[in-house]
């Protein structure tokens, strides 16, 4: 490959769009705040390995990604656990039933910790939002159905 073209390629990276910002809130379990805290040393590994190697490329990437989990400390919110399963709040784990009678049982949880086919599920989501403060028993309207809140704990 030509010179050129790497350092075109290496300019063009310097240029790295930021990570857009959620509007919602930044509520975050203790484990979602172990997490950003986490992003934030690795990153700090992945930009002193890519100084050593003068990867410009990598330097960009690293820094737009600090900037990112650098806002998302400032603005996290710690949220504990609710003690209560009376309804379902941020921190929740919550059964529900579609109206198809498929079962799925996630933990309500912030937006950067949120993985559904884990099991985790952002307190932004649709899904969230219609269940937040929600009982057990009740059926709520999400997407194309309808969910019945099965157990909230």
């Amino acid at each position: 490959m030509s010179k050129a073209f790497t350092r075109e390629d290496e300019e063009g990276a310097e240029n790295l769009p930021d990570r857009p910002i959620s509007s919602y809130r930044n509520l975050v379990t203790a484990e979602g705040l172990a997490e950003i805290e986490a992003n934030l040393r690795r990153l700090r590994e992945e930009e002193i390995a890519a100084q050593g190697d003068g990867d410009t490329a990598a330097l960009a990437r690293v820094a737009r990604d600090q900037r990112y989990w650098h806002a998302r400390l400032q603005s996290a919110e710690l949220v504990t656990p609710p003690g209560d399963t009376n309804e379902v709040r941020f921190g929740s784990t919550v059964t529900v039933r579609r109206s198809d009678g498929t079962e799925r049982t996630w933990r309500i949880v912030g937006e950067d910790e949120a993985d559904p086919a884990r099991g985790t599920l952002s307190h932004a989501s649709p899904v969230a939002q219609a269940l937040l403060g929600g009982r057990a028993g009740e059926v709520v309207e999400a997407g194309p159905g309808e969910w019945e809140i099965l157990e909230i704990s």
